[in-house]
């Protein structure tokens, strides 16, 4: 575990969620004790499809990508998890094995609770079990506006509205080197490959962004907003 990111207690680290910030001390205090703390390389895959659920697994710094392998093979990415997210929480509590894969895309850590320590806590600890319910509920809504967002949409909006996420929603800034491949880009936004190269550089043409590598600014950011709104 690199020294900086190490956390010595969860009861002192700036990393600590809402949801955790209302668990009782003494809880907290088993969660520190139980806990186990790993970092994770972009690319590194961090569960996978069809193993066996044992963790309850939060994201403290990174990226990561929520995948499933449709029934032709192919990748959907569902989700991207940031800092702060609990990883799996629609289907940690309802099903033995996991329904997607976790990625890294970016350098990552998260912080691994036995899971049979949750759900103890959670069985003896209504408030935080409410709260936790408050977090899937949020999880899911987010989850399904974003997917609404995106499928209503053209591929031009497509293209735009994923921009702008990253811009508004991960970065927070308008210049930026995106995480993810532009393979992984169509498996985010239901598209081809090739219609996702065709479009960013149909944009770079039209003065609207700017690319090199993975580097991208946004140039015009009011016409960017209005393909996503309109697109």
């Amino acid at each position: 575990m690199n020294e900086e990111h190490k956390i010595p207690s969860c009861t002192t680290c700036s990393f600590k969620s809402f949801l955790f910030s209302n668990l009782k001390p003494k809880d907290l205090l088993r969660i520190n004790l139980s806990r186990q703390e790993k970092e994770f390389k972009p690319g590194s895959v961090i569960v996978k499809q069809g193993e066996k659920i044992s963790s309850f697994m939060y994201l403290r710094y990174g990226l990561l990508k929520i995948s499933i392998e449709r029934e032709d093979r192919r990748n959907q990415i569902i989700s991207i998890a940031r800092p702060l997210d609990f990883i799996g929480l629609l289907s940690v509590f309802s099903e033995p094995v996991y329904n997607y894969t976790v990625t890294a895309i970016e350098d990552s850590a998260l912080c691994f609770i036995d899971l049979d320590l949750m759900k103890d806590i959670i069985r003896n600890d209504g408030k935080f079990a409410l709260t936790l319910l408050k977090d899937m509920s949020s999880m899911n809504e987010t989850i399904m506006h974003n997917w609404l967002m995106i499928n209503r949409k053209n591929l031009r909006g497509r293209i735009a509205y994923i921009i702008l996420f990253f811009s508004d929603d991960i970065y927070k800034k308008d210049e930026y080197s995106i995480p993810i491949s532009r393979k992984e880009i169509a498996e985010l936004i239901n598209m081809r490959t090739e219609n996702v190269i065709r479009i960013l550089s149909e944009f770079r043409k039209d003065k609207i962004i700017e690319i090199e590598g993975k580097m991208i600014r946004i140039i015009n950011k009011g016409k960017l907003l209005r393909i996503a709104n309109f697109g």
